[in-house]
């Protein structure tokens, strides 16, 4: 058995359910399961942005892996795509480099949404929000446009690599500045309806969850950085938007 490449198999496995979205603890049990239909004992410890694995070859010699994972969210597609295959590999497992490359092309299988469908999304969304708080029509359309300011923001933002705090901020500045905007234009009627609907697309309301999720289970260093994390994009928002408010009262738009 070639212990290194089930290492790598192993790692690989564990990291991309970890950015599809995966809970620690579903994680850390794939791996372990996957090392054990091998016939492999293995430990395995799982943080939001760190995964460490670490197996015993049959001469009792210990071999460990360690990968850090950058800022990810969450794809269900994907997600389920590498559940499904991890419950293949341990109930039939293939050769070590023949699990690995269906690993591979499992990640190929992901959808890449264009970005005008992006757009679409972005718009029903914070217009649905902005119509549910009790936004008019023209709020909703108003807010629906400001969704989409919202997307293009974090799409220039992802590309020139800014912090997700510095994405969030800008997003969320942009976003209260067109509001304004559309209210002192008389494209719409009450700022705040504009403004939470659209704020509605920068709100961490998976992260919290997951934290709370991940605490309850007992992964309380991962529930923490989730927790830490979605507090500090709260902090992100109300300051962008503070900012972006406070422009437009001094220009004379509120």
């Amino acid at each position: 058995m070639d212990y290194d490449m089930l290492l790598k198999l192993a790692m690989e496995l564990g990291v991309r359910l970890q950015k599809s979205g995966a809970e620690i603890y579903r994680v850390e049990e794939s791996v372990v399961r996957l090392l054990a239909a091998y016939g492999v004992s293995g430990e395995v410890f799982a943080i939001p942005n760190c995964l460490i694995v670490s197996l015993t070859t049959g001469t009792g010699e210990q071999k460990t892996a360690l990968r850090r994972i950058p800022s990810h969210g969450t794809d269900i597609e994907l997600l389920e795509a590498y559940n499904d295959l991890c419950r293949k590999l341990c109930h039939n497992p293939p050769p070590e480099q023949e699990a690995l490359d269906r690993v591979f092309a499992e990640e190929k299988s992901g959808r890449d949404w264009p970005f005008y469908t992006q757009l679409c999304a972005y718009f029903v969304g914070t217009g649905g929000f902005s119509l549910f708080f009790g936004g008019t029509w023209a709020d909703a359309a108003c807010s629906g446009l400001c969704g989409m300011a919202i997307c293009c923001c974090l799409k220039v933002t992802r590309r020139l690599r800014a912090s997700l705090f510095n994405q969030t901020v800008f997003s969320a500045f942009v976003s209260s500045l067109l509001a304004a905007a559309c209210v002192y234009a008389r494209l719409a009627e009450h700022v705040p309806f504009v403004t939470i609907g659209a704020l509605m697309a920068l709100v961490p309301g998976v992260l919290f969850t997951n934290s709370m999720r991940d605490i309850m289970a007992g992964d309380m260093v991962a529930g923490l950085v989730k927790l830490v994390e979605s507090m500090v994009i709260g902090g992100a928002i109300a300051l962008g938007t503070g900012a972006g408010l406070a422009l437009a009262r001094a220009a004379g738009g509120l």
